[in-house]
């Protein structure tokens, strides 16, 4: 698939036919905020303001997955856990529309539009991700006591599913640039991977997560943290929720103080493990494969176009620090 303008403007379209079902009119202003597994509109209507249209990409949730999805988002803001946006319904009162890309379904949400920005790398990240890792501790909480509705389904992220036989996001050995030296690395680093998490896939460690809270998923207003984009929860370790948190930041050198951070905010609402830090990193190693097949599988998208090779290298210099440490 090509994300060029001729798909870009068809997709605008497809949103801009359907925005009379949820009472809006064909003449607002449609503009495209970030494309990557879905696209994302912001859709400014005279009488109803902004909201934001996501269009998904075809093959990767079904219906019922996104409806588990808002489901989740439903409970945690009826019982005031976290600040995320509303999900808006069609006038006939559903949450989720289909559109017609070419012959090719594609299901459409709506959400309010909340105010903020994303955190900056160069501002207090580790203030945020203190107040992150508290919202993550109330998150898992929330999953942990919250009776899902029936027929609730979600991906579950797992090694399988992540670096093994039956990857969502690709093959890591497909990752771009890597030879076979690298690849023969990277598998080493999977084998131990896979064999130090096996004892963690514990019930009370194993549950409902966002997978996804990375700096581009967190809108900063004041002093407020908000939280969007909840297309990747499921069923994961609690802590792989830090993992996901420093998506394509693995390597810098401020990780080790934003997981302090992470963890002294967790901890002010819950406890962890003895060990947590440890596992912290068995996690970010994992994510940091998981996302190098990603960017391979992805490598139409801009923010795969923008990784490249040099993502693959990185990854092969953490593996190789990594096993140093643990091989």
């Amino acid at each position: 698939m090509l994300y060029d303008d001729d798909f870009l403007k068809r997709l605008e379209a497809g949103v801009r036919g359907a925005l009379p079902r949820w009472g809006l009119g064909c003449d607002a202003d449609v503009k495209l905020l970030t494309i990557s597994e879905n696209a994302t509109f912001r859709v400014t209507d005279t009488a109803a303001g902004p909201l934001v249209f996501r269009v998904h990409r075809p093959g990767y949730h079904s219906r019922d997955e996104i409806t588990s999805e808002l489901a989740w988002i439903a409970a945690l803001r009826a019982d005031h856990v976290i600040t995320t946006p509303r999900p808006i319904p069609l006038t006939d009162g559903a949450l989720i529309a289909d559109i017609d890309d070419g012959g090719t379904t594609r299901h459409v949400v709506a959400f309010e539009f909340l105010h903020g920005r994303e955190p900056a790398e160069g501002e207090d990240l580790v203030g945020w991700f203190r107040q992150l890792g508290a919202i993550h501790a109330r998150l898992h909480a929330h999953a942990r006591a919250w009776a899902r509705p029936e027929g609730f389904t979600r991906k579950v992220w797992n090694f399988d599913t992540t670096l093994g036989d039956t990857p969502h996001w690709g093959d890591f050995r497909a990752s771009l640039g890597l030879d076979a030296t690298g690849r023969a690395r990277l598998e080493r680093t999977a084998a131990l991977l896979q064999e130090k998490l096996r004892p963690l896939s514990q019930a009370d460690s194993f549950g409902l997560v966002h997978a996804d809270l990375r700096l581009a998923n967190l809108l900063v207003d004041g002093d407020r943290l908000a939280l969007i984009d909840f297309d990747d929860c499921g069923f994961s370790w609690f802590l792989f929720d830090f993992a996901a948190a420093i998506s394509f930041l693995e390597h810098e050198p401020y990780v080790p103080a934003l997981k302090a951070a992470w963890m002294e905010g967790y901890r002010t609402q819950a406890p962890l493990p003895a060990d947590a830090s440890d596992q912290i990193d068995l996690f970010v190693m994992l994510r940091r494969i998981q996302l190098t097949a990603w960017v391979a599988s992805h490598a139409e998208t801009p923010t795969g176009q923008a990784m490249g090779i040099a993502y693959t290298q990185g990854t092969l210099a953490l593996a190789d620090a990594f096993l140093a440490r643990h091989g």
